[in-house]
């Protein structure tokens, strides 16, 4: 068994291919973003959610979004409060969403980016999150 060297650099149309697949697969691997659908025109993505960033709960009369949260740190649960479209006072227990996404961990202090959830947020609500 031996392996053979090809520098597929020599044919333009094959090494473009072949660093475009390289870098989709180092797109979807490295980040939460993966492509849905691509024309020459355009290109369609899809965002997931990081695992431990849940599903956020709307509120009865949809003015906020409550999001149950989980520390990967210390694993410490909180409830954060995203306002939609205008502020609302923050509930009792509830934290207010943190306007650069970045909530930091009362127990243990870890900062956590929301920005996935905000993204998520404002998808579903089709409101704007308000901090």
């Amino acid at each position: 068994m031996g392996f053979r060297i090809i520098d597929y650099s020599a044919s333009p149309d094959l090494a473009d291919a072949l660093v475009r697949d390289n870098t989709l697969l180092q797109m979807t691997f490295a980040t939460n973003i993966c492509k849905i659908f691509e024309t020459p025109e355009s290109q369609i993505l899809g965002f997931t959610l990081q695992p431990d960033v849940p599903l956020p709960q709307p509120a009865r009369e949809s003015d906020a979004a409550i999001l149950d949260f989980q520390c990967g740190n210390c694993k410490a649960s909180s409830r954060i409060q995203a306002n939609l479209e205008k502020s609302q006072p923050i509930q009792p227990g509830s934290h207010p969403f943190p306007s650069d996404n970045k909530f930091r961990c009362p127990h243990c202090g870890a900062e956590n980016d929301l920005s996935e959830a905000r993204r998520q947020i404002e998808a579903q609500a089709k409101k704007p999150a308000v901090t």
